[in-house]
C-alpha cells in the first residue's frame, strides 16, 4: 500500500551488469561521453523507445503516483512492470527534455539511489504539541444502536478505458432496530495490492482477477470499526471494493479518478433502487433501515479520497458521457466528504461540497500530504460557504487507517508504510518514538474524526464544529493522538489571500512552486516539506503564493495590502493560517489591521510552535491562530473597509509563512452548490503522415452553467516548460482553443504529446484536468546492423565494430551490444583491454584476471539524430607476455541481454605483437 523510499544503493540485474549510459543525454542530441545514472537505461522494441528505471527491490503498490523527473521537471508517469521493480516511460511522454538529474519520486519522496542519505534536519526539539481542551461533544463515543453486518456481491461493471470488468462487492454495517430513513455513509479504499498467496509473507500482486492459488485482498473490510461506530449512531454504512480499478488504473490518464467516481455512483444508484424497491435488495440491505439518499457522506482513503471527491463533483456537474461509467440520474445528495491521506493529482477539489481531510503526519505513501489542496484549492473558487477542514494527525501513517493494510490485523501481508531504517531512525515517525501512534491509537483517532464529519455535515450538529474548524478543541475518544485543525469556508469572510497578488512590504510574496529558490516559498534544500506547496503538473505555477517572513530582530512589521479593501463586518475574530519551521518554539507576533481611513488597531499577540518534524515529514503545515476584533471595534475602525494586515514579530528572530487570514464567526451555514461551468480535457491521437502540414485542436469540453475562470497551462513538448493563461469559460464555447500544427515526414521518430493542464480559478470546476493531442510516428523503425571495421588487430591497437541504421532518423537510437564468451580458441581477458575502458563500460576492474565476457559487459550504443552509425571500440593493451592469438565476441541483444536471433555474433581477433 505504500511507495516508500528505496534507500539501498542500486545494483545491476542479477548476473549481468548494465553499462552506464550518458547522464547529460538529450533525446535529440547525445554524446557517448556522458552517462545515465545506475539503474537507468533507454530501451525499446518494435519501434517504441522507453526510459527505464529498475529498483533494487520491489516498490510496494501504493497510492502515490510514481513519477520520472529531470530535476524539477515532470517527465511523466511510468508504467509499472509485474515484477514491481521495473518502470517504463515512453519517450514521447518525456518530450525532448534534457535527461539530466534524473529522479524517481512518489508524492515528493525520492525512490532512487540519490535518496539513500536523507538530508539532516534539526530534530533536537521534537516534542508533542500541547493537549487541547476537550470539546463539549465527543463524536467518538458509540451510540445506542446494536449493529447488523453482511455483504453483497453484484454483477461486475464495465468502465470506460478498462478492459476487465470491475467488481460490485461491498461490506454493509447498519443500525439494528432503527426506525425511519437513515443517512448513508459510503467508504472507498485506496490503491493497494489486489491479490495474495495464502501462507506467504510477501507474495502479493496487482492482478485482477486473481490467478489460481491467490485470493483477493479484502481492502473493503478495512473500515469495519469505523462503520460500526457510525452504525451505532444511526447511520447505514457500506464499504465498497475497488480491486478491479487498482489493477488497471496505471493506464488511466487521471490515475483512475473517473473510474472510482463511476463505481461509487453505480453503488449509490443501487441503493436508490433498493430504497424504492426493498424486495429487490440483497439480504443484508433488507435487514438494515431504509437508506436516506438525500443525506450521503462519502469517505475515501488515499486514491479513494480523490475518487469520492470526483463522485461528489460528478453528482453536481455531470462528466462527459463517453468517459463516464454511470449514465443514470442522480438520485442522491452528497452532504460532505471525508478524505483520508488522499491523493489529488488533478488539484481539483469540489468547492461547494463540505469536506474534512485527514493528513497523517507520518505518511510514508502520499508523503507530501497533497490532500491539503482539498482545503487550499477551494479558496475563491465558488461561494465559500462550504467548510473545508484539514485535520493533521501527529504520528499517524498512511496504512493503519485501514485494518486490512495493518500488520497483525490484515488477512494478507501488510506493512508500516513509513518504513524503518535502523541506521537512520526517524525522530518523529519511527515506531516507539513518543510522537508515533500505534495502529490501535491511529484507527481510533480516524474513527472519531470520521464520525465528527458525519455529525456536522449530515446530522447538522454544530457542537462538533470546534473539532474541525481550527478552534483548538479535542475529542477525548481520539486520545492520546495529538490532532490539530485548520479550515477555510464556513462563516469566514473577507480574506487576505496571497494568491491574489497583494502588495507586501517587510516580507516576501513567495511562490509555492517555482524552480528559482529566490522566488520559491521553501528552498529545495530545506529538510522536510510543506503540504501547502505540493507539486502539480508544472515546474512553475501562477497564483499559488504565501507571504514569507524572516527576521533577526523584533519590531519590523510585515504588511499585506490587498488590491481593494476587505470586509470583516460581522466577524468576531481574525483567523490566520500560519506555519513556522518544525520543532521551533516561541514564535510571537502582534497582529494589526488598518482601515481605509488610516485608523489602525493592534488586535492582539499570537504565538505558535512548530509541529514535530524531520527531513522525511511534511511538517511545514499552517496552524490556525485567532485574535479578537474587539480592539478594532473599540478604536472605531470601519470593519467593512479593512485596507491592510500587519504582522509584527516580537520574538528575537525567526521565520514564518502566512497562508491567508479571514474574518471568523461561529456557526455552520447551509450550503447550496452554485451552477458552474465544468471543463474536461480530452485526448486525440493522430498519425503524423508522410508530407504536408495539418492543424488539429486539443479536445476540450465545457459543460454546465454560467461562466467562470480557469488557468490553462500549455506544456511545451520540447522543453517540458509551461506557458499559462487565464481564460473565461462558458458552456458550449471554444474558449480553450489550443491549435497544434503537425508536419508530415518519412523519418522515423518518437510519438509527440502536445498537452495542456487546467486548474479552476473562480466560478468553475475542472474534471479531467490534463489531456492533449498525441502525434504518432507512422514511419518504420530503421534496420540496425553490426559490422566489423577493424576485427583483426595486433595487441595495443583497437578493435572496432560499426553499428549502423539503414535510414536517418529524428531521434536517438539506443541499442545494446553484449560481449559473449568465445566459441573457440583463447578469449581476451580483463587485463588485455584498457583498464579505464573496462571501468567506464562495466564498472569493473581488471583484477582478478578473468575472461572478458565474465566482466558482464553490456554496452548501450547511441546513434544520434542525423547520423546513421556509431562505432563500438575496444582498446587493447600491449604487454610483454608471449600469448596465443586471442579473441572477443560481440552481438546485438534485446532488452534482456539475449542475443538477437536474426543478427550474427561477430568475433574480433587480437594477435600477439612479435
Amino acid at each position: 500500500m505504500t511507495a516508500v523510499a528505496v534507500l539501498a544503493a542500486l545494483a545491476g540485474s542479477p548476473g549481468l551488469a548494465q553499462a552506464q549510459q550518458p547522464s547529460q543525454t538529450r533525446l535529440l542530441s547525445t554524446t557517448d561521453d556522458n552517462r545515465l545514472p545506475p539503474g537507468w537505461r533507454i530501451d525499446g522494441e518494435h519501434g517504441s523507445r522507453e526510459l527505464v528505471w529498475r529498483a533494487p527491490k520491489t516498490v510496494p503498490t501504493g497510492d502515490a503516483r510514481v513519477e520520472f523527473r529531470a530535476g524539477d521537471r515532470l517527465l511523466g508517469v511510468p508504467k509499472p512492470a509485474k515484477d514491481g521493480r521495473t518502470f517504463r516511460l515512453a519517450l514521447d511522454e518525456a518530450g525532448s527534455t534534457a535527461l539530466t538529474d534524473l529522479q524517481v519520486t512518489a508524492a515528493g519522496r525520492r525512490l532512487d539511489a540519490a535518496a539513500d542519505q536523507p538530508r539532516e534536519s534539526d530534530a533536537q526539539g521534537v516534542r508533542l504539541p500541547a493537549q487541547a481542551p476537550a470539546n463539549g461533544v465527543d463524536p467518538g463515543k458509540p451510540g445506542s444502536y446494536r449493529t447488523v453486518s453482511g455483504s453483497y456481491d453484484l454483477a461486475p461493471v464495465r468502465l470506460p478505458g478498462f478492459a476487465t470488468p470491475v467488481e460490485m462487492r461491498a461490506q454493509v454495517v447498519a443500525p439494528k432496530g432503527a426506525t425511519g430513513n437513515r443517512p448513508l455513509a459510503l467508504f472507498l479504499h485506496g490503491r493497494h495490492s489486489t491479490c495474495y498467496k495464502p501462507g506467504s509473507e510477501d507474495d502479493t500482486t496487482i492482478d485482477w482477477p486473481c490467478a489460481n492459488g491467490y485470493k483477493p485482498i479484502p481492502s473493503d473490510k478495512g473500515y469495519l470499526r469505523d462503520q460500526k461506530l457510525l452504525a451505532s449512531q444511526g447511520y447505514v454504512t457500506v464499504s465498497i471494493s475497488a480491486n478491479g480499478i487498482n489493477a488497471q488504473d496505471w493506464q488511466a490518464e487521471d490515475a483512475g479518478a473517473q473510474a472510482r467516481s463511476s463505481l461509487v455512483r453505480q453503488h449509490l444508484a443501487h441503493w436508490a433502487d433498493w430504497a424504492a424497491h426493498r424486495s429487490t435488495a440483497p439480504a443484508v440491505v433488507r435487514q438494515a433501515p431504509k437508506a436516506d439518499l438525500s443525506r450521503v457522506l462519502l469517505v475515501g482513503h488515499s486514491r479513494g479520497g480523490e475518487g469520492v471527491n470526483r463522485a461528489a463533483m460528478d453528482s453536481l456537474y455531470p462528466p462527459p458521457a463517453a468517459e463516464d461509467g454511470y449514465r443514470g440520474p442522480v438520485r442522491w445528495k452528497v452532504r460532505g466528504t471525508v478524505l483520508i491521506g488522499p491523493t489529488i493529482f488533478g488539484q481539483n477539489p469540489v468547492a461547494d461540497v463540505p469536506s474534512v481531510t485527514l493528513l497523517p503526519g507520518c505518511d510514508g505513501d502520499v508523503s507530501d500530504l497533497q490532500g491539503e489542496d482539498f482545503v487550499d484549492g477551494t479558496r475563491g473558487v465558488s461561494r465559500g460557504t462550504a467548510l473545508h477542514s484539514a485535520v493533521y494527525v501527529v504520528g499517524a501513517n498512511h496504512n493503519y487507517f485501514n485494518s486490512e493494510w495493518t500488520p497483525g490485523e490484515a488477512e494478507a501481508p501488510a506493512e508500516d508504510d513509513f518504513g524503518t531504517d535502523p541506521e537512520h531512525a526517524d525522530p518523529v515517525c519511527t515506531p516507539g518514538a513518543p510522537t508515533r501512534l500505534t495502529a490501535a491509537q491511529q484507527h481510533k483517532a480516524g474513527s472519531t474524526y470520521i464520525a465528527a464529519a458525519a455529525r456536522l455535515f449530515v446530522a447538522g450538529d454544530d457542537r462538533v464544529r470546534p473539532l474541525l474548524d481550527g478552534s483548538g478543541r479535542r475529542a477525548p475518544s481520539a486520545d492520546p493522538a495529538r490532532v490539530l485543525t485548520h479550515a477555510v469556508g464556513g462563516r469566514r469572510s473577507g480574506g487576505f489571500l496571497p494568491d491574489a497578488g497583494p502588495k507586501v512590504t517587510g516580507a516576501r510574496l513567495c511562490s509555492a512552486i517555482d524552480p528559482n529558490p529566490a522566488v520559491a516559498c521553501l528552498d529545495p534544500e530545506t529538510p522536510g516539506s510543506s503540504p501547502h506547496f505540493a507539486w502539480w503538473e508544472t515546474e512553475k505555477e501562477t497564483g499559488r503564493s504565501a507571504v514569507a517572513l524572516k527576521w533577526s530582530a523584533p519590531g519590523t512589521a510585515a504588511r499585506v495590502t490587498p488590491a481593494k479593501p476587505l470586509s470583516l463586518n460581522g466577524s468576531q475574530k481574525l483567523a490566520l493560517r500560519v506555519f513556522v519551521p518544525p520543532n521551533t518554539t516561541g514564535t510571537k507576533f502582534d497582529v494589526s489591521v488598518t482601515d481605509s481611513a488610516g485608523r489602525r488597531a493592534t488586535l492582539g499577540r499570537a504565538e505558535v510552535a512548530g509541529l514535530p518534524g524531520s527531513a522525511r515529514t511534511a511538517s511545514y503545515w499552517a496552524q490556525e491562530l485567532r485574535v479578537p476584533l474587539t480592539a478594532a471595534t473599540r478604536a472605531g475602525l470601519d470593519l467593512r473597509h479593512v485596507k491592510s494586515l500587519e504582522l509584527t514579530p516580537r520574538s528575537r528572530s525567526g521565520r514564518a509563512w502566512l497562508m491567508d487570514a479571514w474574518g471568523w464567526a461561529p456557526g455552520t451555514p447551509a450550503v447550496t452548490a452554485a451552477a458552474l461551468p465544468r471543463v474536461d480535457v480530452g485526448r486525440t491521437i493522430v498519425k503524423e503522415g508522410d508530407s504536408g502540414t495539418r492543424t488539429y485542436r486539443i479536445p476540450v469540453k465545457i459543460s454546465g452553467h454560467g461562466s467562470g475562470q480557469v488557468r490553462v497551462y500549455v506544456l511545451e513538448p520540447d522543453s517540458g516548460r509551461a506557458r499559462s493563461k487565464l481564460v473565461t469559460v462558458r458552456p458550449g464555447s471554444h474558449a480553450i482553443d489550443v491549435p497544434v500544427e503537425v508536419k508530415g515526414d518519412t523519418l522515423y521518430g518518437e510519438d509527440v504529446a502536445h498537452d495542456i493542464a487546467v486548474k479552476a480559478v473562480h466560478n468553475s470546476v475542472v474534471g479531467k484536468h490534463r489531456g492533449g493531442l498525441t502525434v504518432e510516428n507512422d514511419d518504420p523503425e530503421p534496420v540496425i546492423t553490426l559490422a566489423p571495421v577493424a576485427d583483426r588487430v595486433t595487441e595495443g591497437e583497437t578493435l572496432t565494430w560499426r553499428m549502423s541504421i539503414d535510414t536517418p532518423v529524428t531521434v536517438d537510437i539506443w541499442q545494446p551490444v553484449r560481449v559473449l564468451p568465445v566459441t573457440e580458441g583463447t578469449e581476451l581477458s580483463t587485463k588485455d583491454v584498457d583498464p579505464q575502458w573496462l571501468q567506464d563500460w562495466s564498472g569493473d576492474v581488471p583484477d582478478p584476471e578473468r575472461r572478458l565476457s565474465d566482466a558482464h559487459l553490456w554496452v548501450w550504443l547511441n546513434i544520434t539524430p542525423g547520423s546513421t552509425s556509431v562505432d563500438f571500440v575496444t582498446p587493447t593493451v600491449r604487454d610483454q607476455v608471449a600469448e596465443p592469438t586471442e579473441s572477443m565476441r560481440v552481438a546485438l541483444t534485446d532488452r534482456n541481454a539475449n542475443p538477437l536471433p536474426d543478427r550474427p555474433a561477430l568475433t574480433g581477433t587480437v594477435l600477439d605483437r612479435p
